[in-house]
Order: structure tokens, then C-alpha cells, then sequence
């Protein structure tokens, strides 16, 4: 298996593909990063620097891979934190150049925006362009709880709720919906959920809910999902 995946890079700690890279390739799959930022850490921590990468550059980098003769050989397009608003543009026409290329590619979108905890880490313009533009184009998404209620204008918490909002997401275009970091109200004490639904059902993981914060861990998620 071959992706494409267009995320942020850091130097200090694990986010985007400084986070998603690497698990893929442990499982034998062949990444090709793309950055649309090259930050120091994760935004999380309130203060970062470096740049976020000119959507001209990103897209640059993007036409010299597909110079390279490689977007027939892709089997999916991953994209996440995106960094500017000009991005989503990019990845747009990435998407479906790769999907002329290869018609049996995929594109997953991890809409990174914030989380129920802190709140939107992005730039303003950012959430309205997933929702909007890119996520409609999307085969697969993977938002969690906070960025399902915001794509579908709803406020999920049980598990109705979020199936019923996971639902109006494929209503928008994609297939396929997994929504991380679930805690319906009536769930087990120090558990939390991962909900994934498409055609066929929807099923329901539950794991150990660790007390701390782990930046990056939604970008593993999407990476391996």
C-alpha cells in the first residue's frame, strides 16, 4: 500500500505526520509526507515556532511527486492539520488529480480542528473550509466528538446522538465516518470510545481512558484507521 499524507511536521514531540509516518510504515505501508507546516511542537502547548509552508510550496511538492509518476501507484490520499486556509484548495486538487491517475483511490481526511478540551487550535477560516469544501470530496473521515458536532451543526453526546450526527456526516459525501474520543454520559467509569460507521453497520470500541494528554494520538488514529 501506497499514501499520500498531507499533515503537519514537528521537531519536538509527535503530531501529524511526525506522528502518522512512521506506525504506517511499521506496518509495511509506503508513506510519501507532504508538510504544510514545519513547526516546533504541537500547537497544544501555546507557543510554537517555524513555519506554516505557502500553499504554492505544498502544492509544488505535490507536482513533483506526481511528476515522479506516482500517483498511479497511490492507493490513498491522508491529509490533517492543514495549516492555512489555502490548503484546502491544494489537497482538493490533489485528491482528484491522484483519483484520475488511480480511480480506485481513496482520500481520508482527519479534519483536525480542536477537540471538547481546548477548544478550535486552528486558524478561523479553518473549520468552515472542511466542513464546506474538503470534507464533501472525502471517502473517509475521522473527526472526533467536539469535530462531528461541529461539521454537522449538532452537539453529540450519547450514542443516538452520535450516530445520528455520524449519519448526517455521510450525508455530505463520505462513506465512511470513525469518531474518536467518545464519552457518551453513560459509558463505563475510566473507559472511552471510538465509533465507526458506513453502509454496511456501525460498531462501537471501547478502551482504558488514560488521564493525560497525548498530542498526536488522533493523527495515529487516522494513520492506521
Amino acid at each position: 500500500m501506497k499514501i499520500l499524507s498531507i499533515q503537519s511536521a514537528v521537531a519536538f514531540g509527535h503530531a501529524g505526520n511526525s506522528a502518522a509516518v512512521f506506525p504506517m510504515q511499521r506496518i509495511g505501508v509506503d508513506v510519501l509526507p507532504v508538510y504544510t507546516v514545519n513547526f516546533s511542537n504541537h500547537t497544544g502547548y501555546g507557543s510554537w515556532r517555524g513555519p506554516v509552508m505557502a500553499p504554492q510550496d505544498v502544492a509544488d511538492v505535490i507536482t513533483g511527486v506526481e511528476e515522479r509518476g506516482a500517483f498511479g501507484g497511490l492507493d490513498a490520499v491522508l491529509s490533517g492539520y492543514q495549516g492555512s486556509e489555502g490548503i484546502a484548495d491544494v489537497i482538493i486538487d490533489a485528491v482528484a488529480r491522484v483519483k484520475s491517475a488511480n480511480p480506485n483511490a481513496l482520500y481520508a481526511c482527519d479534519p483536525v480542528m480542536g477537540n471538547a478540551k481546548s477548544g478550535c487550535f486552528v486558524a478561523p477560516a479553518i473549520p468552515d473550509l472542511l466542513r464546506d469544501k474538503v470534507v464533501p470530496v472525502a471517502d473517509i473521515i475521522t473527526p472526533n466528538q467536539f469535530e462531528l458536532g461541529y461539521l454537522t451543526g449538532t452537539d453529540p453526546h450519547t450514542i443516538d446522538e452520535t450516530l445520528a450526527a455520524a449519519d448526517a456526516a455521510r450525508a455530505m459525501g463520505p462513506r465512511t465516518v470513525l469518531v474518536t474520543s467518545v464519552e457518551r454520559p453513560d459509558r463505563d467509569d475510566g473507559t472511552i470510545e471510538m465509533i465507526a460507521v458506513d453502509d454496511s453497520g456501525a460498531w462501537i470500541v471501547t478502551t482504558p481512558y488514560l488521564p493525560l494528554k497525548a498530542n498526536g494520538s488522533g493523527d495515529v488514529t487516522a494513520a492506521l484507521f
